[in-house]
């Protein structure tokens, strides 16, 4: 991995509702890249959009460390909090309401976090016009929201995202409420837009398909990171392959995938058998010891 960008350590969130404790994170560890693209994935409930609030500077944990850069989040007053949300990160919400002001055009709409951050008029038109430019609406410019399709509105949110030339870009089930095309055009300009500024791209999705369009997916699980994808190119030009694997957290913790868990009928307790190059892993079954090589070639 190149310069850590983003970095969580053993993070805890809890939410407390009337007598009820919520856990949304157990001990989660994460790093991220600078310069990375890629997907937290998982169900409701998994911790993936605790952690992105967390990210985003919206919500603090209950324990643990985060640090976006130099920006250490569980230090900053509520002034510093504002200036990292308006200068550090971009969202961008599934909801397109929640991205666009209704009664303003595209042009202003990109404009309008510029203004806010003091940018002078004429720089911030010129920026405006260059980020709908690159997300592929240039033609677009006066145009309401409500005269847009959803996938163009959700383009105009992303270049609005990319106003204030965030480090960090935030994007919550971006493609949810589009079509197969507009969704494979919203992330061909994630894509174009994270190479073309190095802009840390972090999406939030439901769909484990989104492995195919990032550079890493992180699966969520009961509040802690589960799995990761890799897309790896081979040498010489080779083709991008992915490959999966378990996280093994600090604690020396690993979730197993429940697919296996389920085929094993692994209940509340495994054994386990360290052989020369790796560890086994096996289902507890009447205290009966499992043999020599027991499992192996299982998948």
């Amino acid at each position: 991995m190149s310069e850590r960008f983003i970095v969580c350590e053993n993070l805890v969130k809890i939410y407390r509702v009337a007598d009820l404790e919520v856990v949304a994170l157990q001990g989660l560890d994460l790093e991220i890249a600078r310069g990375e693209m890629m997907a937290l994935v998982g169900p409701s409930g998994s911790g993936k959009s605790t952690l992105m609030n967390i990210l985003g500077g919206l919500d603090t944990p209950t324990a643990g460390r985060v640090f976006v850069g130099q920006h250490n989040l569980l230090a900053l007053n509520r002034r510093q909090q504002v200036l990292y949300r308006r200068q550090v990160v971009g969202f961008v919400w599934q909801q397109t309401a929640r991205n666009l002001l209704p009664y303003l055009t595209a042009l202003e709409n990109v404009e309008l976090p510029m203004a806010l951050n003091h940018v002078p008029a004429r720089e911030r038109r010129a920026r405006a016009v260059e980020l709908l430019t690159s997300v592929g609406l240039g033609d677009r410019l006066n145009h309401l929201p409500d005269r847009l399709s959803g996938g163009e509105q959700q383009r105009v949110a992303i270049a609005v995202a990319m106003a204030n030339r965030p480090a960090l870009l935030l994007a919550d089930e971006p493609t949810g409420e589009v079509d197969s095309e507009a969704s494979t055009a919203i992330f061909q300009v994630l894509r174009a837009l994270n190479e073309q500024f190095g802009v840390t791209v972090v999406i939030v999705t439901h769909d484990y398909n989104v492995a195919s369009r990032v550079d890493r997916v992180v699966g969520f699980r009961d509040g802690r990171t589960s799995i990761e994808v890799l897309r790896r190119r081979g040498a010489d030009g080779a083709p991008l392959t992915e490959e999966e694997f378990a996280i093994l957290d600090r604690a020396g913790r690993l979730q197993l995938p429940q697919a296996y868990i389920e085929a094993l009928e692994m209940r509340d307790r495994v054994k386990l058998r360290l052989r020369e190059d790796h560890v086994g892993v096996y289902p507890d079954r009447n205290g009966e010891p499992p043999g020599v090589g027991e499992g192996e070639g299982r998948t």
